[in-house]
């Protein structure tokens, strides 16, 4: 048991470097490194990062260790396809199960959210956005639908919160935000579903406007 809590405390610590963009695409995996950091040797690393080839963040190198995977542009607008067409469905199911608990925390989310959109604080912004989508696909109370959800969005927050946020798009994300706290409280999940899909159409359009910009 012991064993089992250490390797998925290692994972989810490993995959959240990656997904946050601490480990840079391309460039090997600093097991040595990794291994001090976490205090552990490098078999149990191994074993993580075997697991987290078979996710899609590393590529495991013959006798060489792994390197971080780079995201080409037709995965990126693949991940974007798949995950709205789950946020869709989330919207819709949300609307069908959220309970009033629920609809609290997303309500506070939002205005935690919106004050750090007022501060313009944009790391705090980017946390908040994130609790809120996952809370919406937490209330759908559908397991099947969280764990690919999950699996997908891991894939894809290394760019999903990490593109430049121009005062335009920040504008309309929030916008985008209070129609679907409106469409929760009023448990309309077409609305719902609709606006969380024109959201992330939003975000991959800048997104891959970036990724095929011309470098200086």
């Amino acid at each position: 048991m012991a064993k089992e809590f250490v390797h998925n405390e290692l994972l989810s610590s490993v995959r959240e470097l990656l997904v946050a963009g601490s480990l840079e695409e391309g460039h090997k995996v600093p097991e040595a490194e990794l291994c001090e950091r976490f205090g552990v040797s490098r078999t149990p690393l191994r074993e993580v990062l075997k697991v987290l080839a078979a996710e899609g963040h590393v590529e495991l190198l013959p006798n060489r260790g792994a390197r971080v995977r780079s995201l080409g542009i037709d995965e990126v607008q693949g991940l974007f396809d798949v995950t709205g067409a789950l946020e869709a469905l989330a919207g819709q199911q949300c609307c069908e199960r959220i309970d009033e608990n629920q609809v609290s925390r997303i309500t506070s989310l939002h205005e935690q959210m919106a004050e750090s959109y007022r501060r313009c604080d944009l790391g705090t912004y980017y946390g908040l956005n994130r609790a809120i989508h996952e809370s919406i696909v937490e209330a759908t109370r559908n397991p099947v639908l969280q764990e690919i959800y999950g699996q997908v969005n891991s894939r894809i927050r290394r760019v999903r919160f990490a593109t430049p946020m121009t005062p335009q798009i920040w504008q309309r994300a929030m916008a985008e935000h209070e129609g679907m706290l409106n469409a929760i409280a009023r448990r309309d999940g077409v609305s719902l579903s609709a606006i969380l899909k024109t959201h992330l159409s939003h975000k991959s359009e800048a997104i891959l406007a970036t990724m095929t910009r011309p470098k200086p």
